[in-house]
């Protein structure tokens, strides 16, 4: 592709060089540099991609993008932008083809339920017929093809990447879990969302490699209602007013107060023994009755914001309650049947905060028993082990303390301090390093009635120890017991 062709949406000076000169590849990593290609000079926060300029010139680049000065000789082309991240963003896009300019594109952005509330929009949209992908934390979702991924939102190459790759499989919309750290670092730059959702606000992520403080996080929230067509926020959340006052977008609400455009009211739990979920009345935008599969009063707030995406494409409140009716998200409150009265679920929850929120939804629905089974990892901060063990002690009427991904500790070492936290609470407790053994004795220990959780690990399907990661699905291990395998 011609070098001017992918600058077309950028400011830039032209340092040395020709804009005629043609590109075999867009690199921003030193590891893939190759001849013809262009090299973006990319400062992080432990790396400065310029420092490898005479390298990629050596490796055969024919055009570097710079933010600061670099000497290289006077054949290879230097083009000078202000921000080479979000020069990145807009290159990668014409590489591309501007690929989300073929898609509706939905943005989902907040502290809490980006997951679910992606995977709510994805299933109400597919169920009209409409082909969705996904970019979020568990995977990226293309067609049958699922793609493991290390950040929820990835660098901007990737996005564009995955938005050709949908586009070419036939999709006609992607819904993405749009980060705080993907707009600090211009991963969505050049994007606007056709619509975009604010799901709630509270303090997480703040510390020296993600952000400064609270109002740099919240700032960097509010980013996306200035790249957005049509936006959507929870009225019910206290930082309402704040995100939202400088949108360059209309924006609907939706909430359980009095005012919200759509407004949710009536709200009940509702308990099978493989099924807990929350029903509720839905009024404003629309009317009608809802049945959402997900448990817990704070999943009406994930509904509603999936609800009002799904009334913008004129899905009907009868198809929109029979989607969520049977939603499930993988490792995300999910239930797993086994044929016995006892209800077991899998969820990611691996910090004290997760762990406590979903224990406490889980009271609400009054279990024979609650009964949490958890781990924690190896080479972390150990005072998560000692929170985790002091919540599931304060809340959890049995506690089943085991192995999570050890790394390279010991993984009673691990236990031994998750005890040390549960000894502050009178809750019951037994530890069984082995995590399948651990399934295996809750499975066979439950009672009719009873609530039990396996928390840490989620969708994960692996457990890293000393190094190697070896497989290890729960669901998988659900089954093995179930078929006396263990």
């Amino acid at each position: 592709m011609i070098l001017s062709s992918l600058l077309n949406q950028l400011e830039y000076i032209c340092l040395q060089g020709d804009l005629s000169v043609d590109v075999t590849a867009v690199v921003n990593d030193s590891r893939k540099l190759e001849k013809g290609c262009l090299f973006l000079c990319i400062k992080g926060a432990s790396f400065d991609g310029h420092k490898f300029a005479s390298e990629a010139v050596d490796a055969g680049a024919s055009v570097l993008v710079v933010q600061d000065q670099v000497e290289v000789p006077e054949n290879v082309t230097v083009i000078k932008v202000e921000d080479t991240r979000k020069a990145m963003a807009l290159i990668s896009a014409a590489w591309f083809g501007y690929p989300a300019r073929e898609l509706k594109t939905i943005a989902v952005t907040g502290t809490k339920g980006k997951t679910t509330t992606t995977y709510m929009i994805h299933d109400l949209l597919e169920s009209i017929g409409l082909k969705t992908g996904v970019i979020g934390t568990i995977e990226v979702v293309i067609g049958d093809e699922h793609i493991s991924v290390n950040n929820t939102t990835p660098e901007s190459y990737d996005i564009h990447r995955y938005f050709r790759q949908m586009v070419d499989a036939g999709c006609q919309c992607v819904v993405m879990e749009a980060s705080s750290q993907g707009f600090k670092l211009n991963r969505t730059a050049g994007i606007e969302f056709d619509y975009g959702l604010f799901t709630n606000l509270s303090p997480d992520h703040i510390g020296p490699n993600e952000h400064e403080n609270f109002e740099e996080y919240l700032a960097c929230k509010a980013m996306m209602f200035r790249q957005t067509r049509q936006g959507f926020a929870n009225l019910d959340d206290p930082h309402f007013e704040e995100v939202t006052k400088d949108a360059l977008c209309p924006i609907r609400t939706f909430g359980i107060k009095e005012g919200a455009d759509l407004r949710a009211s009536d709200i009940h739990l509702t308990r099978d023994t493989d099924f807990l979920g929350v029903d509720f009345h839905i009024s404003g935008d629309a009317e009608g009755d809802i049945t959402c599969g997900v448990p817990g009063v704070f999943n009406v707030h994930n509904a509603l914001g999936a609800i009002s995406i799904a009334l913008a494409f004129g899905i009907s409140v009868s198809q929109i309650n029979q989607a969520l009716k049977h939603f499930t998200v993988k490792g995300r409150v999910q239930i797993v049947p086994t044929g016995y009265e006892y209800t077991l679920i899998i969820d990611y929850a691996h910090n004290a905060m997760a762990l406590e929120s979903i224990l406490n939804t889980l009271r609400e629905y009054h279990p024979g028993r609650l009964i949490s089974l958890f781990g924690c990892g190896g080479n972390r901060d150990k005072s998560r082990r000692y929170e985790m063990g002091e919540v599931s002690g304060n809340l959890a009427d049995l506690t089943v303390i085991t192995s999570d991904n050890p790394r390279n500790e010991e993984p009673q070492a691990i236990i031994d301090d998750i005890i040390s936290g549960m000894e502050k609470t009178s809750g019951k407790y037994i530890s069984i390093i082995d995590r399948r053994e651990a399934i295996s004795y809750v499975m066979n220990h439950g009672k009719p009635g009873d609530i039990i959780i396996l928390a840490g690990k989620g969708h994960e399907t692996y457990q890293e120890i000393k190094g190697v990661k070896y497989h290890m699905s729960e669901e998988e291990i659900v089954q093995d017991v179930l078929s006396g395998k263990y």
